[in-house]
């Protein structure tokens, strides 16, 4: 299969590539990372310029900063949350959400914490199920119970004022915390249980703006390479999957995704 360079030109002969393998494909697993929502103005909150007063996110995204201080993390995480909620879904989470709403078959895993593919499926699928993603990290704008773990959306202001004004779960008065996986602790296994299988069974891979070096989700591409899958990936920078991509696009998300399954999504030849 045909490689575009390395650099940020579209090849023309990738893009089709691209294109009809997406389209023939009955099985598509897409997989997204940060760089998916880049041009909606999401940070990254981590590395350079991830400094929130004297904190990194390193220091606030585990269980122990929780315990040890709940009203510092959650007005973190309200603060991040502010940030989030004045981005958008951009051309490529829109065109992803109207792909996965408009056949069986395609199945949405992100890293992000951010929800703008969850917004994306309601904007243009009016909430098909089918669109709506598997958020294998969780969700800035969802609140799990410490004590009987019970999960919520929860998009309210946070009074983090003290910790007695923090959330508390509504069914036993618990302590609620984000419901976003933190550094040191395990996905949930159904969730990427699911992710797994749905990966293994794809006739295509697409792998939208991750570094691919965070895992588990890195291996989701070299799961369905191995079952006989095709691997499409979309980054303007080389990553450890380009090595096993069929196709290679060096260009961002929103420039080149609406492209790609958009006459998949139509059914356009």
């Amino acid at each position: 299969m045909p490689r575009a360079p390395d650099h940020d030109s579209i090849s023309n002969d990738a893009l089709d590539a691209a294109r009809r393998l997406v389209r023939d494909a009955e099985r598509v697993v897409v997989l997204t990372g940060a760089g998916v929502s880049a041009d909606s103005g999401v940070p990254t909150f981590r590395g350079a310029g991830g400094l929130w007063k004297e904190y990194r996110a390193e220091e606030l995204a585990t269980p122990r900063a929780f315990e040890r201080d709940p009203r510092l993390v959650w007005e973190w995480y309200a603060w991040r949350r502010d940030i989030v909620r004045g981005c958008h879904p951009n051309a490529a989470h829109l065109a992803l959400a109207s792909f996965a709403a408009s056949r069986d078959g395609v199945l949405i895993v992100t890293q992000n914490v951010d929800a703008l593919h969850v917004r994306a499926a309601h904007d243009v699928a009016r909430g098909d199920a089918r669109a709506l993603p598997v958020e294998l990290h969780g969700s800035l704008f969802r609140a799990r119970c410490t004590a009987c773990g019970r999960r919520e959306p929860h998009d309210e202001p946070v009074d983090a004022s003290s910790v007695a004004t923090l959330p508390v779960c509504a069914r036993c008065g618990g302590l609620l915390r984000p419901d976003v996986v933190w550094f040191g602790e395990s996905l949930d296994s159904r969730i990427i249980a699911h992710a797994f299988d749905a990966a293994a069974r794809a006739d295509v891979c697409l792998v939208i703006g991750t570094s691919a070096v965070v895992q588990p989700a890195a291996s989701l591409a070299a799961a369905t390479r191995e079952a006989g899958g095709v691997v499409v990936e979309v980054n303007p920078e080389p990553t450890p999957l380009t090595a096993i991509a069929d196709v290679s696009i060096r260009a961002g998300a929103a420039r080149t995704v609406p492209s790609i399954v958009g006459q998949a999504a139509h059914g356009a030849p």
